[in-house]
Protein backbone atom coordinates (compact mmCIF):
# COMPACT_ATOMS: atom_id res chain seq x y z
CA UNK A 1 0.00 0.00 0.00
CA UNK A 2 1.97 3.23 -0.89
CA UNK A 3 2.73 6.15 1.75
CA UNK A 4 1.60 3.74 4.38
CA UNK A 5 5.07 4.33 5.97
CA UNK A 6 5.53 7.41 4.73
CA UNK A 7 5.01 8.58 8.75
CA UNK A 8 7.25 5.86 9.82
CA UNK A 9 10.23 6.78 7.08
CA UNK A 10 9.91 10.68 7.90
CA UNK A 11 10.35 9.30 11.61
CA UNK A 12 13.52 7.94 11.21
CA UNK A 13 14.59 10.83 9.36
CA UNK A 14 14.23 13.14 11.90
CA UNK A 15 15.59 10.72 14.87
CA UNK A 16 19.06 9.86 12.33
CA UNK A 17 19.41 13.74 11.45
CA UNK A 18 18.95 15.07 15.52
CA UNK A 19 21.14 12.29 16.64
CA UNK A 20 24.15 13.58 13.71
CA UNK A 21 22.95 17.36 14.82
CA UNK A 22 23.50 16.41 18.49
CA UNK A 23 26.94 15.04 17.92
CA UNK A 24 28.51 17.67 14.97
CA UNK A 25 27.14 20.86 17.45
CA UNK A 26 30.74 20.69 19.94
CA UNK A 27 32.88 19.77 16.32
CA UNK A 28 31.35 23.03 15.13
CA UNK A 29 31.24 25.50 18.03
CA UNK A 30 27.47 25.46 17.96
CA UNK A 31 27.15 24.71 21.42
CA UNK A 32 30.53 23.78 23.92
CA UNK A 33 32.24 24.81 26.77
CA UNK A 34 35.92 24.56 27.13
CA UNK A 35 37.14 23.39 30.08
CA UNK A 36 40.40 24.39 29.33
CA UNK A 37 39.82 28.15 28.58
CA UNK A 38 37.12 28.61 30.31
CA UNK A 39 34.77 30.19 27.88
CA UNK A 40 31.25 29.39 26.57
CA UNK A 41 31.01 28.38 22.64
CA UNK A 42 27.59 29.57 21.00
CA UNK A 43 27.12 29.38 17.04
CA UNK A 44 30.93 29.97 16.83
CA UNK A 45 30.98 32.80 19.03
CA UNK A 46 32.74 33.22 22.96
CA UNK A 47 29.77 33.71 24.95
CA UNK A 48 30.61 36.30 27.63
CA UNK A 49 29.15 38.90 30.27
CA UNK A 50 30.73 41.72 28.18
CA UNK A 51 31.94 43.46 31.45
CA UNK A 52 35.37 45.07 31.66
CA UNK A 53 37.37 44.15 34.91
CA UNK A 54 36.81 48.00 35.53
CA UNK A 55 33.30 47.91 36.19
CA UNK A 56 33.64 45.54 38.96
CA UNK A 57 35.22 48.20 40.93
CA UNK A 58 32.82 51.16 39.94
CA UNK A 59 30.78 51.52 43.43
CA UNK A 60 28.49 54.06 41.76
CA UNK A 61 24.87 53.33 41.31
CA UNK A 62 25.56 53.31 37.31
CA UNK A 63 28.38 50.92 37.58
CA UNK A 64 26.07 48.39 40.26
CA UNK A 65 23.31 48.36 37.66
CA UNK A 66 25.15 47.74 34.54
CA UNK A 67 26.94 44.65 35.64
CA UNK A 68 23.54 43.32 37.50
CA UNK A 69 21.50 44.05 34.08
CA UNK A 70 24.77 42.45 32.39
CA UNK A 71 24.49 39.57 34.53
CA UNK A 72 20.47 38.94 34.07
CA UNK A 73 20.99 39.61 30.39
CA UNK A 74 24.00 37.46 29.32
CA UNK A 75 23.91 34.60 32.37
CA UNK A 76 20.20 34.33 34.18
CA UNK A 77 18.17 35.46 30.98
CA UNK A 78 19.75 32.24 29.08
CA UNK A 79 19.45 29.85 31.20
CA UNK A 80 15.70 30.43 31.92
CA UNK A 81 15.03 30.48 27.87
CA UNK A 82 16.93 26.76 27.76
CA UNK A 83 14.85 25.68 30.99
CA UNK A 84 11.58 27.05 29.11
CA UNK A 85 11.91 24.63 26.22
CA UNK A 86 10.67 21.37 27.32
CA UNK A 87 8.15 22.69 29.01
CA UNK A 88 6.89 24.84 26.34
CA UNK A 89 7.05 22.13 24.36
CA UNK A 90 5.32 19.40 26.47
CA UNK A 91 2.28 22.93 26.06
CA UNK A 92 2.37 22.80 22.60
CA UNK A 93 3.63 19.06 21.24
CA UNK A 94 3.24 16.96 24.71
CA UNK A 95 5.88 14.45 24.43
CA UNK A 96 6.93 14.75 20.66
CA UNK A 97 10.19 15.52 21.29
CA UNK A 98 10.63 12.11 22.90
CA UNK A 99 9.08 10.26 19.96
CA UNK A 100 10.63 12.53 16.84
CA UNK A 101 14.12 13.54 18.35
CA UNK A 102 15.54 12.26 21.19
CA UNK A 103 18.91 10.65 20.07
CA UNK A 104 18.48 8.07 23.13
CA UNK A 105 14.83 7.02 22.53
CA UNK A 106 16.19 6.86 18.67
CA UNK A 107 19.17 4.33 20.32
CA UNK A 108 16.36 2.48 22.55
CA UNK A 109 14.61 1.91 19.14
CA UNK A 110 17.26 0.26 18.17
CA UNK A 111 18.48 -1.86 20.70
CA UNK A 112 14.72 -3.16 20.93
CA UNK A 113 15.20 -4.35 17.05
CA UNK A 114 18.44 -6.03 17.41
CA UNK A 115 16.84 -7.57 20.52
CA UNK A 116 13.21 -8.69 18.70
CA UNK A 117 15.63 -10.24 15.67
CA UNK A 118 18.01 -12.10 18.15
CA UNK A 119 15.76 -13.23 21.12
CA UNK A 120 12.09 -12.57 19.50
CA UNK A 121 11.39 -9.64 22.06
CA UNK A 122 11.86 -6.28 22.93
CA UNK A 123 12.61 -6.84 25.99
CA UNK A 124 16.36 -8.87 27.73
CA UNK A 125 14.15 -9.97 30.76
CA UNK A 126 10.86 -11.70 29.50
CA UNK A 127 8.10 -11.38 26.24
CA UNK A 128 5.51 -9.14 27.21
CA UNK A 129 2.38 -9.25 25.52
CA UNK A 130 2.76 -6.26 22.98
CA UNK A 131 5.42 -7.58 21.23
CA UNK A 132 5.99 -8.09 17.40
CA UNK A 133 4.85 -10.70 16.07
CA UNK A 134 8.18 -10.71 13.55
CA UNK A 135 10.23 -13.56 12.61
CA UNK A 136 13.67 -13.88 14.24
CA UNK A 137 16.26 -13.22 11.90
CA UNK A 138 19.63 -14.63 11.18
CA UNK A 139 21.01 -14.92 14.89
CA UNK A 140 24.52 -15.10 13.46
CA UNK A 141 24.18 -11.54 12.00
CA UNK A 142 22.02 -9.79 14.35
CA UNK A 143 23.88 -11.19 16.77
CA UNK A 144 27.16 -9.95 15.68
CA UNK A 145 25.32 -6.51 14.72
CA UNK A 146 24.07 -6.25 18.17
CA UNK A 147 27.87 -7.22 19.47
CA UNK A 148 29.20 -4.17 16.95
CA UNK A 149 26.71 -1.85 18.55
CA UNK A 150 27.71 -2.67 22.17
CA UNK A 151 31.19 -1.85 21.46
CA UNK A 152 31.34 1.18 19.35
CA UNK A 153 27.76 2.91 20.18
CA UNK A 154 28.66 3.61 24.02
CA UNK A 155 32.06 4.93 23.36
CA UNK A 156 30.92 7.17 20.40
CA UNK A 157 28.80 8.77 22.13
CA UNK A 158 31.70 9.30 24.57
CA UNK A 159 33.54 11.12 23.01
CA UNK A 160 30.44 13.10 21.10
CA UNK A 161 29.77 14.24 24.67
CA UNK A 162 32.58 15.01 26.11
CA UNK A 163 33.26 17.63 23.32
CA UNK A 164 30.80 19.28 24.96
CA UNK A 165 33.46 20.27 27.50
CA UNK A 166 37.00 19.53 25.96
CA UNK A 167 37.91 21.01 22.39
CA UNK A 168 36.82 18.15 19.54
CA UNK A 169 40.61 18.51 18.56
CA UNK A 170 42.13 18.15 21.41
CA UNK A 171 40.03 14.76 21.98
CA UNK A 172 40.67 13.67 18.52
CA UNK A 173 44.90 14.38 18.75
CA UNK A 174 44.47 12.21 21.97
CA UNK A 175 42.65 9.31 20.11
CA UNK A 176 45.52 8.84 17.75
CA UNK A 177 48.29 9.34 19.82
CA UNK A 178 46.97 7.21 22.58
CA UNK A 179 48.16 9.46 25.45
CA UNK A 180 44.64 10.34 26.85
CA UNK A 181 44.27 13.03 29.81
CA UNK A 182 42.25 12.16 32.78
CA UNK A 183 39.23 14.29 32.17
CA UNK A 184 39.20 12.73 28.51
CA UNK A 185 39.09 9.47 29.99
CA UNK A 186 36.72 10.36 32.39
CA UNK A 187 34.28 11.48 30.13
CA UNK A 188 34.47 9.19 27.87
CA UNK A 189 34.04 6.29 30.48
CA UNK A 190 31.62 7.83 32.55
CA UNK A 191 29.14 8.15 29.27
CA UNK A 192 30.00 4.76 28.22
CA UNK A 193 28.91 3.26 31.46
CA UNK A 194 25.83 5.24 31.68
CA UNK A 195 24.79 4.31 27.47
CA UNK A 196 25.55 0.54 27.98
CA UNK A 197 23.13 0.93 31.18
CA UNK A 198 20.37 2.94 29.49
CA UNK A 199 20.55 1.42 25.89
CA UNK A 200 21.52 -2.55 26.73
CA UNK A 201 19.58 -2.53 30.12
CA UNK A 202 16.86 -0.16 31.28
CA UNK A 203 16.15 1.61 27.94
CA UNK A 204 12.34 3.05 27.48
CA UNK A 205 12.10 2.69 31.11
CA UNK A 206 14.57 5.69 31.45
CA UNK A 207 12.23 7.67 29.19
CA UNK A 208 8.86 6.75 31.60
CA UNK A 209 10.21 7.12 35.14
CA UNK A 210 14.12 9.00 34.85
CA UNK A 211 14.52 11.40 32.01
CA UNK A 212 13.77 14.60 33.15
CA UNK A 213 13.09 16.11 29.59
CA UNK A 214 10.49 13.53 29.08
CA UNK A 215 8.92 14.06 32.65
CA UNK A 216 8.56 17.95 31.89
CA UNK A 217 6.84 17.14 28.76
CA UNK A 218 4.51 14.83 30.32
CA UNK A 219 3.63 16.78 32.47
CA UNK A 220 2.73 19.82 30.82
CA UNK A 221 1.37 18.06 27.89
CA UNK A 222 -1.02 16.21 30.26
CA UNK A 223 -2.07 19.71 31.96
CA UNK A 224 -1.89 21.72 28.51
CA UNK A 225 -5.58 22.07 26.92
CA UNK A 226 -3.88 22.68 23.44
CA UNK A 227 -1.23 20.15 23.18
CA UNK A 228 -0.48 17.54 19.94
CA UNK A 229 -2.47 14.25 20.78
CA UNK A 230 -2.65 10.80 19.45
CA UNK A 231 -6.81 10.62 18.57
CA UNK A 232 -8.22 7.54 18.14
CA UNK A 233 -11.86 7.32 16.01
CA UNK A 234 -14.20 6.25 18.12
CA UNK A 235 -17.16 7.13 15.66
CA UNK A 236 -15.91 4.54 13.22
CA UNK A 237 -15.34 1.89 15.99
CA UNK A 238 -16.98 -1.07 13.53
CA UNK A 239 -14.10 -0.63 11.00
CA UNK A 240 -11.18 -1.89 13.53
CA UNK A 241 -10.85 -5.47 13.29
CA UNK A 242 -9.23 -6.03 16.68
CA UNK A 243 -5.60 -6.97 14.94
CA UNK A 244 -3.79 -5.41 17.82
CA UNK A 245 -1.04 -4.04 15.45
CA UNK A 246 -1.58 -0.46 17.51
CA UNK A 247 -0.33 -2.26 20.58
CA UNK A 248 2.00 -3.76 19.05
CA UNK A 249 4.22 -2.17 17.99
CA UNK A 250 3.62 0.87 20.85
CA UNK A 251 7.70 0.37 22.63
CA UNK A 252 6.23 2.66 25.07
CA UNK A 253 3.45 0.00 26.29
CA UNK A 254 0.60 2.11 25.56
CA UNK A 255 -2.78 0.89 24.64
CA UNK A 256 -3.57 3.55 21.92
CA UNK A 257 -7.31 2.52 21.37
CA UNK A 258 -8.29 3.41 25.49
CA UNK A 259 -10.52 6.55 25.77
CA UNK A 260 -7.94 8.34 27.66
CA UNK A 261 -4.76 9.21 26.82
CA UNK A 262 -1.39 7.35 28.24
CA UNK A 263 0.49 10.02 29.68
CA UNK A 264 3.80 7.52 27.98
CA UNK A 265 2.33 8.30 24.88
CA UNK A 266 5.32 10.35 22.64
CA UNK A 267 3.59 10.79 19.50
CA UNK A 268 5.74 8.78 17.56
CA UNK A 269 3.04 7.69 15.25
CA UNK A 270 3.71 3.81 15.00
CA UNK A 271 0.28 2.97 16.00
CA UNK A 272 -1.09 5.41 13.12
CA UNK A 273 1.49 3.72 10.09
CA UNK A 274 0.00 0.29 11.77
CA UNK A 275 -3.26 1.12 11.45
CA UNK A 276 -2.94 2.24 7.86
CA UNK A 277 -1.33 -1.24 6.70
CA UNK A 278 -4.89 -3.01 8.45
CA UNK A 279 -7.46 -0.49 7.28
CA UNK A 280 -5.49 2.10 4.17
CA UNK A 281 -7.76 5.37 4.10
CA UNK A 282 -9.92 4.02 6.74
CA UNK A 283 -7.38 4.83 9.83
CA UNK A 284 -9.05 4.94 13.08
CA UNK A 285 -5.70 7.43 14.41
CA UNK A 286 -4.16 10.66 13.24
CA UNK A 287 -2.80 13.63 15.13
CA UNK A 288 -5.02 16.63 17.07
CA UNK A 289 -4.19 19.30 18.88
CA UNK A 290 -6.15 19.97 22.16
CA UNK A 291 -8.30 17.69 23.78
CA UNK A 292 -11.35 15.15 22.87
CA UNK A 293 -14.35 16.61 24.62
CA UNK A 294 -16.09 13.47 24.00
CA UNK A 295 -13.69 10.92 24.98
CA UNK A 296 -12.88 12.85 28.62
CA UNK A 297 -16.42 12.10 29.32
CA UNK A 298 -15.44 8.42 28.59
CA UNK A 299 -12.40 8.42 30.69
CA UNK A 300 -11.58 4.64 32.28
CA UNK A 301 -13.49 2.83 29.59
CA UNK A 302 -11.86 0.16 27.28
CA UNK A 303 -12.78 -0.07 23.78
CA UNK A 304 -13.81 -2.94 23.02
CA UNK A 305 -13.81 -3.45 19.00
CA UNK A 306 -16.24 -4.89 16.87
CA UNK A 307 -14.85 -7.22 14.63
CA UNK A 308 -16.52 -6.96 10.83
Amino acid sequence: MRGTNSLHIARRITQIGFLLFIFLMPVFDILRYDTATKELFIFGQVWSLGLKSGFYNDPSIYGATYVAAHFFLKAILPWIIVLSIFPLLGVLLGRFFCGWLCPEGALFEFADFLTLKTLGRRSLYKKKPNDPGIKKGNKFFYGTLAGLFLLIVPPLTGIALTGYFIAPKTIWNQINTGNFTFGVKAGIIGVSIYMFVTSILVRHTFCKYVCAAGLMQMLFGWISPVSLRIKFDRRNLSKCTDCKGCEKVCFMDVKPRYPKKDINCVNCGECITACRKELGDNCLFGYQFGKDRTVDKMDGILVKPAVE
